[in-house]
């Protein structure tokens, strides 16, 4: 048996994480490697002759492991995999079906069946997939690996009050909940990294502290801040929106960069993470972020201690690879 992948073209930093891993797992690419330079046609056009070449590159008993997010080939490499006697796990990255709406659920999850095996997010997602139904076997990934080259700063314990670090897309269109904060920020700070601040949005300046667009690998080696927050969508007192409520179903990467970073999480109460925080104790969940001043002011230094270090070692295992490969083991167990 042979474990197989397909390289996509300009792969997301999810995406291309998984592959990095599945290279060192002795993974082997049925398609064509990826050019070293960067060219969106180019990069099509060698994604779309790897589909072509992927059938012919498949054997008798081979796992051909895929990430959902090949939509547009998606149903054919699973079909010619089967043809050719190998299996298909798939890795589950989105479901068009929740806030973008590329499609129905209902034909989202006929789409996934064509798998022989899925790996969901988590519990949450498992679960939806099951109860709109989906008869392929699901497991759960739990959190998505992070690779980086650099690795979390030693810093001194903090002192209260403590620092909020924000990383993403800050202009008001994406994340509008920002410019609702300054009011009921009184003894923290936040620290905002990423492009598209509106500092004339804000009328208290002082309570911001913006650092600008950084890469992942230096905000690894140099986050500034106690807390790192998952929000999203245009409310303080709750994740709303269609992104908000995919929030509830899915694991957002920023998590994972926040473990990375050694930094315990604020997260709504709702997400599908807060089960993954309050079972790691990798943070805090809270229903509103106008709550946000007073449960920080609760938390002891030896309790953010414990999370930090609860942080670190759930950081540790993202750059291993640790849970896509206790997630894919356990696909090949249930293969048998």
């Amino acid at each position: 048996m042979m474990n197989r992948y397909l390289l996509k073209e300009t792969p997301s930093k999810a995406r291309a994480d998984v592959d990095k891993i599945m290279q060192g797992m002795g993974f082997e690419n049925v398609g064509f490697p990826r050019p070293s330079f960067r060219h969106k046609v180019t990069d099509f056009l060698v994604t779309l002759a790897g589909v072509v070449k992927a059938p012919f590159s498949i054997r008798k008993g081979d796992v051909l492991c895929l990430p959902y997010n090949i939509r547009k080939y998606y149903v054919f490499l699973c079909k010619a995999a089967h043809l050719r006697g190998g299996k298909v796990v798939t890795l589950i990255h989105d479901l068009s079906s929740f806030y973008r709406k590329h499609v129905s659920g209902e034909d989202e999850i006929k789409r996934l069946s064509h798998s022989d095996y899925l790996i969901a997010h988590n519990e949450t997602m498992k679960r939806w997939l099951e109860d709109n139904g989906c008869k392929v076997p699901v497991g759960v990934l739990g959190i998505f690996d992070y690779l980086s080259a650099k690795a979390p700063a030693d810093k001194p314990a903090p002192a209260q009050p403590y620092k909020v670090l924000y990383a993403g897309t800050l202009n008001s269109r994406k994340n509008k909940f920002l410019y609702g904060l300054e009011d009921h920020i009184r003894s923290f700070r936040f620290s905002l990294y990423g492009k598209g601040f509106d500092w004339d949005a804000v009328k208290e300046k002082d309570k911001f502290d913006y650092k600008g667009f950084v890469s992942s690998d230096t905000l690894v080696a140099s986050a500034d801040g106690d807390f790192g927050l998952v929000w999203d969508g245009n409310s303080i007192y709750s994740c709303d929106g269609p992104r908000g409520a995919y929030m509830q179903y899915n694991n957002p990467h920023k998590y994972s960069l926040y473990m990375r970073c050694g930094l315990p999480v604020i997260i709504w109460e709702k997400a599908a993470m807060a089960v993954f925080t309050r079972e790691n104790n990798t943070g805090i969940c809270i229903s509103s972020l106008d709550r946000l001043d007073e449960a920080l002011s609760k938390i002891t230094p030896e309790q953010y201690g414990e999370m930090k270090r609860n942080a670190a070692a759930v950081g540790q295992r993202l750059s291993e690879g640790y849970y896509f490969k206790r997630a894919y083991g356990e696909a090949l167990q249930r293969l048998k």
